[in-house]
């Protein structure tokens, strides 16, 4: 059996397998499209699970889909030490936001293999379903069901867009699993990831500690008119749902930049009807996303925010409805899992900097549940959610190392549990 010390994850080989997996949804850009419970989202499934089996992993789904592939420990009755992330991707996303957390997670259990090594708990890599929140809202869905945030049957009658039931689709492409959501206790849970900010790659650091993230809110903003001739209707008498929105969507900018530096705020999806060009349109559908680490700040900003909407809308003349569908408040990571990660970074001699994330990732709710912690490695110009997402293989692997040692430190303090 090798030694903890001597243990290096196969730089080659992690790489490989996460070029080998852009083939399920790549676009012509060299990102990745591949939505929630789509083909292409069943296609990437079957591999994980594949891949995991060859490996001697048994593997679970439970019934959002989330897939448990499970190596075994000298003592099984211990709950497993947890590494997970996702698969799925935004419509223009890249090739590892989410994705190079899940298969870092099994070069994890591939070099252990290589190596001999047999932990004292058992080892589980995760594939949550729905983090990205993009086909269905809101993200972290199945991350959300296992901690207790969500109720199941809920989260089945969520519709895409197209109308299209998350728990039909789910059965569709032959996920909906039957082993109970949040039915296992976790021993702890640690989650790899792009930064998908700037802050490593400016201050030329290899890891990010991290130690939570920022809270958030989100809303759906409906503006209604009154359509009319684009040619005939005088600009006094006009309801222009969709310039009513233009001024909106320019408040939800203001809100953020009057809280700076912490705050930001977005508006990412935008639909028009009825979308014709000598109409005047008679109603809008936009998002709002709101995020700040403090959660009293974030609260002014929905204020502020709501209360801008009203006034364009009276301003305008057209009528608004804000529906507030999510928001989860910040969050602060274990401080023995944050321990952890710190440690493997110094033990491998890597740079690193303690860090907030700015984006969601499933640690969000699992941290409610179970010892939490997140690393982080750099991503160029800080880009992600983008076909344009790119990190290097030398800081995924440096990620994957980390990742690895702070799992087996992890692995090492269950030592006396398992007599």
């Amino acid at each position: 059996m090798s030694d903890l010390n001597d243990l290096r994850i196969n730089p080659d080989r992690l790489w490989a397998t996460i070029m080998a997996t852009a083939a399920f949804g790549g676009t012509d850009k060299g990102g990745i499209c591949r939505l929630t419970l789509t083909d292409t989202d069943r296609q990437v499934r079957d591999w994980f699970v594949k891949e995991c089996r060859s490996i001697g992993c048994t593997v679970a789904v439970d019934e959002m889909g989330t897939i448990y592939a499970r190596r075994p420990g000298k003592n099984n009755s211990l709950p497993p030490i947890a590494i997970g992330s996702h698969l799925d991707t935004q419509p223009t996303g890249g090739k590892f936001d989410g994705i190079a957390g899940v298969l870092s997670g099994l070069e994890v259990l591939r070099t252990l293999n290589d190596a001999g090594y047999e932990t004292v708990a058992p080892l589980e890599v995760i594939d949550w379903t729905n983090e990205e929140g993009s086909r269905f809202t809101p993200p972290m869905m199945a991350s959300g069901v296992f901690a207790g945030v969500y109720q199941r049957d809920r989260v089945y009658a969520i519709r895409d867009r197209q109308g299209n039931e998350f728990g039909n689709e789910l059965a569709r492409i032959g996920y909906r699993g039957e082993a109970k959501c949040g039915g296992h206790t976790l021993a702890a849970y640690f989650e790899m990831h792009i930064e998908q900010g700037p802050v490593l790659e400016t201050e030329n650091k290899m890891i990010g500690v991290v130690h939570g993230m920022q809270g958030q809110s989100w809303y759906e903003v409906t503006v209604t008119g009154r359509e009319s001739h684009a040619g005939s209707t005088p600009m006094p008498l006009r309801k222009d749902a969709l310039l009513a929105g233009a001024r909106m969507i320019a408040a939800v900018h203001q809100v953020a930049l009057d809280h700076a530096p912490l705050a930001v705020s977005t508006v990412g999806l935008l639909e028009v009807s009825p979308n014709s060009r000598n109409v005047i349109p008679g109603s809008v559908f936009f998002t709002v996303d709101l995020r700040h680490p403090e959660d009293s700040v974030l609260r002014e900003m929905g204020g502020e925010f709501e209360r801008a909407m009203e006034k364009v809308a009276r301003d305008s003349d057209v009528a608004v409805e804000l529906e507030n569908n999510w928001a989860t408040p910040s969050v602060k990571f274990d401080d023995g899992c944050i321990s952890n990660v710190r440690d493997a970074a110094e033990d491998l001699g890597y740079s690193y900097r303690d860090i907030i994330s700015g984006a969601g990732h499933d640690a969000i709710y699992i941290a409610r549940v179970a010892p939490t912690a997140m690393i982080f490695i750099p991503c160029a110009g800080g880009i992600s959610h983008n076909e344009a997402e790119k990190t290097e293989p030398e800081q995924v692997a440096a990620g994957a190392n980390v990742l690895l040692r702070a799992v087996l430190r992890r692995d090492r303090g269950m030592s006396d549990q398992a007599s």
